[in-house]
């Protein structure tokens, strides 16, 4: 197999490509046989939702075909991405959100058949390097332990739930929404040592600026 060549993308360019990052979706996916359709038509609507939002970025892995991708967008430093949050925010990450240094990780996306197994990780960190993040952010479904636990295993912390609307909630306007219940991950990018005080490495950084 060719090499796999990461490409970032811009919001034009994933809006022309939105139905082959569907079919990735659905071959990544694992929907039970039926509801391929259903989550495909999911997957569309958050990321058109997201392809609108100030920010978007989207990294592509690629040889002859899509391998795998991510996506995501800069959280707005009101915090409203944390809407849903149990509990109180971290004091350390709402500082980052508020001065601008956190990236949201929506989506990603590896196809089953490819060879590298460490290309969902390799697509984050490339992400998120561009964007000169001081902190990245995702949230995963509760009940899905084995993303949980690849996150963790990368560095990823978790500090809480949120809870949010389901998908379903959305095709059925006249019931009673739905709540998902999402696990929060962050992961600290070059904020410093971890010391006594800050053991997870999230203590405040003056020093790391986004770029104008």
């Amino acid at each position: 197999m060719d090499a796999l060549r990461l490409r970032r993308l811009n919001r034009w360019q994933a809006e022309t490509l939105k139905e082959d990052l569907a079919d990735l979706y659905v071959e990544s996916s694992r929907a039970q046989p039926g509801g391929e359709y259903q989550g495909r038509e999911t997957f569309l609507r958050r990321l058109t939702g997201d392809i609108r939002r100030p920010g978007f970025a989207l990294m592509i892995a690629e040889n002859t075909a899509f391998a795998g991708c991510a996506y995501g967008f800069p959280v707005r430093r009101e915090g409203t991405w944390w809407q849903g949050f149990d509990g109180p925010l971290p004091r350390s990450v709402e500082q980052l959100t508020a001065s601008g240094h956190v990236f949201a990780i929506s989506e990603t996306l590896v196809h089953p058949h490819t060879d590298d197994q460490g290309l969902a990780r390799r697509l984050q960190q490339r992400l998120l390097a561009d964007h000169h993040a001081s902190l990245g952010a995702t949230l995963v479904d509760q009940a899905d332990s084995a993303v949980c636990d690849a996150l963790l295993s990368w560095g990823w912390q978790d500090i809480g739930t949120v809870h949010r609307p389901s998908d379903r909630s959305a095709l059925r306007p006249l019931q009673p929404p739905e709540d998902m219940v999402l696990r929060a991950l962050v992961l600290p990018l070059g904020l410093g040592p971890r010391t006594a005080a800050h053991p997870d490495g999230l203590a405040h950084e003056n020093r790391t600026q986004r770029p104008d």
